[in-house]
Order: C-alpha cells, then sequence, then structure tokens
C-alpha cells in the first residue's frame, strides 16, 4: 500500500526514494524530481511540488511560484545535458493526480510523438538496466 498524506493525497505522503511512478534523482528546496519508469522517450522527469497540499500553480505564493518553477528548469538543464533532445517538453496537470507536479519530457525527431504530442495511451516501461543508469547520471548532473 502506498503512504497517503493527512489528506489522502498519495504524492504528500510518499516520498520514497523510489514508486512506482519512478526512481527520484533530485530533491529540491520544494520539490522531489522522479525519472519516470514508463515513457515513450529516454528523459522524461516528473517535478513534484514538496510543500503544503495544493493542484493548481496559481495557489502558489510568488515567492513558493519562483522556486518551484526555478526547480523544474534545473531539472530541465539536467535532461538537457544529458540526453541532447531536440527539443523540452513541459506539462502541468491535475487531471489524474490533483497534487502540483509538472512533467518535463525530452523530445526526439524519432520518437513517438514525431511532431506532434506523445501518444495518451499507458507508456511501456523502461528497460530496468537503462532507466538506472540513466537516473544515476541526471543525479550527477544535479548534485
Amino acid at each position: 500500500m502506498e503512504p497517503v498524506g493527512e489528506d489522502g493525497c498519495r504524492w504528500c505522503g510518499d516520498r520514497r526514494d523510489e514508486t512506482d511512478y519512478g526512481l527520484r534523482i533530485w530533491s529540491g528546496r520544494v520539490t522531489d524530481s522522479y525519472l519516470a519508469r514508463r515513457s515513450f522517450v529516454r528523459g522524461h522527469a516528473i517535478v513534484v511540488w514538496r510543500g503544503r497540499h495544493i493542484s493548481e500553480p496559481i495557489d502558489l505564493s510568488p515567492v513558493e511560484s519562483d522556486l518551484y518553477h526555478r526547480e523544474v528548469l534545473t531539472v530541465a538543464r539536467a535532461i538537457r545535458d544529458c540526453f541532447r533532445p531536440s527539443r523540452l517538453n513541459y506539462l502541468t496537470l491535475g487531471n489524474r493526480e490533483r497534487h502540483l507536479h509538472t512533467h518535463v519530457t525530452a523530445r526526439y525527431p524519432d520518437d513517438a510523438g514525431a511532431d506532434g504530442p506523445l501518444p495518451v495511451h499507458a507508456p511501456p516501461l523502461l528497460d530496468e538496466l537503462a532507466w538506472r543508469a540513466d537516473a544515476a547520471a541526471l543525479k550527477i548532473l544535479l548534485t
């Protein structure tokens, strides 16, 4: 059973290094970042807000917003430097998981989305050894 916060949010309560959705690559001042276990591409991280429970970035104070977005960009730079994608996508969603988080996804000319968005169906599990090696490389860049 996954840990949950007092408010019932699994992301408020789950701060393990490895979760069902990813492997922690960095803890900033206000976020934890995970390399996604399932993805259509190498270099897909989830940056999770670790302050009080909120689901919308508009609920952050100006200082919190600045810190949050700076940490999203820190992770993005590490992904860019590690994987050398042709571009990066940023998605801050609240559809299934109602807790503030941003997906930072490397994009490549030949990826599953070509010139459009990545597919909406469940992405495949990444190769375990490659995924762990990628996480280790990102951890080095983020320290």
